[in-house]
């Protein structure tokens, strides 16, 4: 195996000579970064407890001085562990300042200068005194009134967060929805779940559904998915608890394309890169960081690719999610948040 470039260099520090880092009162699993213009080192992190007393902060960071702040304003309880978090897609900053949350249910908080607030408790079974909990959501990019969510009950939920309302309940799998993401177009979404397989959906035409991609071994499990900023056709995915990551082309996909296979212990997390159609991260219970380079997917690969930059935290990476500044990525392990110049 070829050396790698490490990501814990001096690029990385920040003044003091450090790489910068938060330290949270609690285990960090929840993850995302503002795409506002105005807030561009504002982060959002939830915890993961076994237990009904979980919490949401968002943190700023100064860039100038390599410190964070968490202001207790804009802390949060969360009664159920955050799946997942996300602020509203919005750049530009012309929208309400929204942030969202699955756990029980999907929550809606409203962040305005005075701190955070619920604005909507949104429930997949309102009649229902139990719930199926989220395993996940996105956001839509291109219609930022649709959020979807996954769920335990194999559902895939449509929801208008404008007008606080469900839009869409489908069965989306045979079995439990573990991630949803959205697509290249208004309206077409993917999911992955534990049935092992891939579906791809178009709002145009409800009643059905695409499997791009099945696991050879039946009911194994695909934990994560990622699709390619620049590209409708990449894919990747991971399934639960390997090592390896499979990166694959929709338009041929009974196999991958390549598979990554140098984390050494379960992949928890991986991302695309907003800035460049072939830059694909990812984080490990190894504790391993990697970068690696898909230029070489038009080409045979057979399985030795190795990762063009590495980085090894002391413990192992719940999340990661890259900043639309592009040269800064977020990594989350036990309870640290840090910060990592590409």
């Amino acid at each position: 195996m070829t050396n790698r470039n490490r990501l814990d260099t001096e690029e990385n520090a920040v003044p003091g000579g450090q790489i910068p880092t938060f330290q949270a009162a609690w285990p960090i699993y929840a993850l995302n970064w503002t795409s506002r213009k105005d807030k561009r080192f504002r982060l959002g992190i939830g915890s993961y407890l076994e237990e009904n007393n979980n919490r949401v902060d968002i943190i700023q960071f100064d860039e100038n001085t390599g410190k964070f702040s968490a202001d207790p304003n804009y802390k949060v309880d969360h009664y159920y562990p955050v799946t997942k978090l996300m602020f509203v897609p919005d750049s530009e900053g012309t929208k309400s300042d929204l942030m969202a949350t699955t756990g029980d249910h999907l929550r809606i908080w409203q962040i305005d200068d005075d701190g955070v607030k619920l604005k909507s408790l949104l429930k997949t079974k309102e009649d229902s005194e139990y719930c199926a909990p989220l395993t996940s959501f996105d956001w839509s990019a291109h219609e930022p009134q649709r959020l979807g969510t996954a769920g335990v009950d194999a559902m895939v939920t449509i929801w208008d967060v404008e007008k606080e309302a469900m839009e869409l309940q489908m069965l989306a799998h045979d079995k439990e929805v573990f991630d949803i993401v959205w697509g290249h177009v208004p309206g077409e979404f993917a999911s992955v779940s534990a049935d092992g397989s891939i579906r791809l959906f178009d709002l145009r035409d409800k009643k059905h559904s695409t499997i791009v991609y099945e696991s050879p071994q039946p009911d194994t499990p695909l934990l994560r998915l990622a699709w390619s900023k620049h590209s409708p056709h990449y894919m990747a995915t991971v399934v639960m608890d390997s090592s390896k990551i499979m990166v694959l082309d929709t338009r041929y996909s009974t196999i991958p394309v390549v598979e990554l296979q140098r984390h050494q212990a379960s992949v928890n997390t991986i991302t695309w890169a907003i800035n460049s159609p072939n830059l694909l991260c990812s984080g490990g219970d190894d504790s391993e960081v990697f970068l690696w380079d898909l230029q070489a997917m038009d080409k045979p690969v057979d399985g030795s690719l190795d990762p063009i930059l590495a980085y090894t935290a002391s413990s192992g990476i719940n999340n990661l999610c890259w900043s639309s500044m592009a040269e800064w990525m977020a990594i989350v392990f036990s309870s640290e948040l840090q910060l990592l110049q590409i």
